[in-house]
């Protein structure tokens, strides 16, 4: 069965564009031209990634993307016309993956959408040796893809997800946000370094984490993030 890939912009040459070249490339595209009929879309047929463009009439991306995000962690990449950092940035704190911005070549969406796939369904930092990692009561099962703390699941991405498992397999090492980009989202990611605070901000929301009193993830200024040593672990 082809992939299910939602794709959600009201320029119908663009939705339409997108569509003939996902099928081209063996995926199935679900095209919606409103927010509404997008979040519709979603729940009845449960696509793999969803392609929102953030400047749509009365449901807008970042509102689907919201809704989204209280049940799923499906890959999302923002088509965004707009220039200002700040939307960037919001897209990314409401758990967005990725953002492209127009114009753009439907070759390198495609591109993109196989990279986030790729981070889905793939688990770059382990193999299938590997068991939990356990540290102050999170525990990540990288072959489940799960997160949990002091025994209760959490929802994070993918990315999030590697993320946080690349700073607790190394406690009080500094990462850089370079690095973090690197290891976790690919050298070839085209996106930038303001990237990982987004992810940052979403993991300690996750974890109950408190950026001013850290428990788990401390910000080095001026050099990255580390993950705090627990007391009383070896």
């Amino acid at each position: 069965m082809p992939v299910k890939i939602l794709v959600a912009d009201d320029e119908e040459k663009i939705a339409g564009m997108v569509g003939s070249y996902l099928e081209a490339n063996g995926f199935q595209p679900l095209i919606a031209h409103d927010g509404t009929r997008a979040l519709a879309l979603f729940r009845e047929q449960a696509p793999a990634c969803l392609i929102l463009d953030i400047n749509m009439p009365g449901l807008n991306g970042l509102d689907v993307a919201r809704e989204a995000r209280k049940t799923s962690s499906v890959p999302i990449i923002f088509l965004t016309a707009r220039t200002e950092e700040t939307d960037k940035i919001i897209g990314l704190e409401l758990g967005a993956d990725d953002y492209i911005s127009k114009p753009f070549s439907p070759r390198e969406l495609v591109a993109r959408i196989r990279a986030v796939l790729r981070r889905t369904t793939s688990t770059p930092l382990t193999d299938e040796r590997d068991g939990p990692v356990r540290r102050g009561g999170i525990e990540i099962d990288f072959r489940k893809r799960s997160v949990k703390v002091e025994g209760q699941l959490k929802n994070l991405t993918t990315i999030q997800l590697d993320i946080l498992g690349l700073l607790m397999r190394e406690p009080e090492r500094v990462f850089s946000r370079l690095e973090i980009l690197e290891r976790c989202m690919g050298t070839s990611y085209d996106g930038y370094e303001r990237t990982i605070d987004a992810h940052i901000k979403n993991i300690r929301k996750a974890l109950g984490d408190d950026s001013e009193k850290p428990r788990f993830i401390s910000t080095v200024r001026g050099a990255g993030y580390k993950f705090l040593e627990q007391s009383g672990e070896a």
